[in-house]
């Protein structure tokens, strides 16, 4: 699989302050990538260097190929982005705004209404077409800006928060359109709602205070920061699991054991060992308790978990 973008190096620092600090980043064609860290943590300040916004104070990048360079024609030809807070002529209709901007990329007349009907029908607000864009509500203006972002057939798409202002099912409606267009396009795309990047992204790197602390495909990273814990499931809902919880917490290798109100005990150990141990006598526990499993798995860690793990890991590192 190639790289659709390449990060060499970069570097962006505003007088002596580091906002950005020797970023290399590799980024596969064809997938969702999540692009995560706390605020502050230089996210825009990246994608504004790999969307020829603003040039980098050291190294360089590729996107599509293409040496990424400020006002470089080449360079913007093939990728698309949204902002964070995207404005636009709320004079022009929907269909208009995303027809100028196929006149900005060179279109032919017939060739961007073509693009704008169909991109109007791909983000869902085909019917709105011909509403200027002021009579929007914030989702509509947020799906129209993934439309003008597709505009040109990007071979990769830059999207900053683009779920940030839409409600669950447009989240989800949204979500289900970035998994399709991942077919031709690489989608690289930030967002603090860790739930709809753990859905929808493939690989994923989190940045936190301008320097890379981890990447890799979301499969990988959950491997990764795995821990002895389990999943423990019984017939008896809530009730049951509160009386495993309660006899699982008398033993030396448990670290805790907590119920919930679906009927699952979260359970971690010591270690793996325990882990391993714990598939011998846990069933037999539980069937000289009288109560009824249903399931039995290692937990997985989400990537809010993550996430979490390795700020605190490196906020731990720097206060040593």
């Amino acid at each position: 699989m190639s790289d659709a973008i390449v990060c060499e190096g970069l570097t962006k620092q505003y007088n002596s302050r580091v906002v950005l600090n020797n970023l290399f980043l590799k980024v596969p064609e064809n997938t969702v990538f999540g692009f995560l860290g706390p605020n502050g943590a230089g996210k825009t300040t990246t994608m504004k260097i790999l969307t020829g916004q603003i040039k980098p104070s050291g190294g360089k990048a590729h996107v599509a190929g293409v040496e990424v360079k400020i006002g470089s024609p080449e360079s913007r030809r093939f990728t698309g982005y949204l902002t964070e807070t995207p404005n636009y002529y709320g004079w022009m209709t929907g269909r208009e705004l995303l027809e100028w901007v196929g006149e900005l990329f060179g279109m032919t007349t017939s060739d961007r209404k073509a693009r704008s009907k169909e991109l109007l029908r791909l983000v869902g607000i085909e019917e709105a077409g011909n509403r200027k864009v002021v009579t929007y509500s914030g989702g509509m203006r947020q799906r129209l800006g993934i439309a003008q972002a597709l505009v040109n057939r990007p071979k990769v798409v830059f999207l900053d928060e683009p779920v940030s202002a839409l409600d669950p099912v447009g989240r989800r409606d949204v979500l289900l359109l970035l998994d399709r267009i991942r077919q031709d396009t690489t989608v690289f795309m930030s967002s603090h709602v860790l739930a709809d990047v753990d859905r929808v992204c493939d690989h994923v790197a989190i940045l936190d205070k301008g320097n890379l602390v981890v990447s890799g495909s979301t499969t990988e990273l959950k491997e990764r920061y795995s821990h002895p814990a389990l999943w423990i499931t019984l017939e008896g809902g809530y009730p049951e699991a509160v009386k495993l919880a309660e006899s699982l917490k008398t033993l030396p290798e448990v670290k805790y054991a907590i119920p919930d109100e679906y009927g699952r005990v979260n359970l971690e150990l010591v270690n793996e060992q325990a882990v391993h141990k714990a598939g011998q006598y846990i069933p037999r526990m539980i069937s000289e308790m009288n109560l009824n499993l249903a399931g039995y798995q290692a937990a997985i860690p989400n990537l809010e978990e993550i996430f979490i793990q390795v700020v605190n890991q490196r906020e731990g590192v720097q206060q040593a």
